[in-house]
């Protein structure tokens, strides 16, 4: 792992990894252990217990999220554009691997056997996201940039639905090209002049 980050740090990139490849219940500390270089009891240091370590990973990735749109927001402007590089960022993240799907929506699929705690940051992650996408879309329709069909909430809704779905198709497909081919034409319908 990364020399220059912390245990936890490693820990917790590595936690990543491996919901993405298998989901909460497929990973355990030993596994982190072999990865990180480690030892188990190392692990529980930093995180007691599972649920914590997925938690924080949660809760992270959420601060994330909201300082990387802070700073999408600042650096693009217009609403139709952000949702362009949101998908963009997607779709590079599909095609080189880096991030090949969002942990939370994977994390979403086992919401009935996930600890409530980590339940808890999974939903919080949602409703920050679909809030985000509420206010672009919004905005975008307030100076006619995007046309929306129906009401923004809704509207954001199926915009996180089909983001998500086409990362699934995309996975199930072993092809990252499905991922553009399904949200290029949802941004689209969201430029045409209604």
């Amino acid at each position: 792992m990364n020399k220059t980050s912390s245990t936890a740090d490693d820990i917790l990139a590595c936690s990543r990894a491996l919901i993405v490849s298998g989901g909460y219940n497929g990973f355990s500390y030993a596994d982190i252990a072999d990865v990180v270089g480690i030892r188990k009891p190392s692990i529980h240091h930093h995180f007691p217990s599972k649920a914590d370590l997925v938690k924080t990973l949660v809760e992270r990735y959420l601060a994330d999220a909201r300082e990387g749109f802070a700073n999408l927001e600042l650096a693009a402007p217009n609403p139709l554009d952000q949702l362009r590089i949101y998908i963009d960022h997607w779709k590079a993240c599909i095609s080189d691997g880096s991030r090949p799907f969002c942990v939370c929506a994977l994390l979403a699929n086992e919401l009935p056997v996930l600890p409530e705690e980590v339940a808890l940051q999974v939903r919080a992650y949602f409703r920050f996201l679909s809030g985000w996408l509420t206010s672009v879309l919004e905005r975008g329709a307030a100076q006619g940039v995007i046309t929306l069909n129906g009401p923004p909430r809704v509207e954001a809704e199926a915009f996180m639905a089909t983001v998500h779905g086409a990362m699934l198709s995309a996975r199930a497909y072993g092809d990252g090209s499905v991922f553009g081919a399904i949200t290029e034409p949802l941004l689209a319908r969201l430029a045409a002049k209604g």
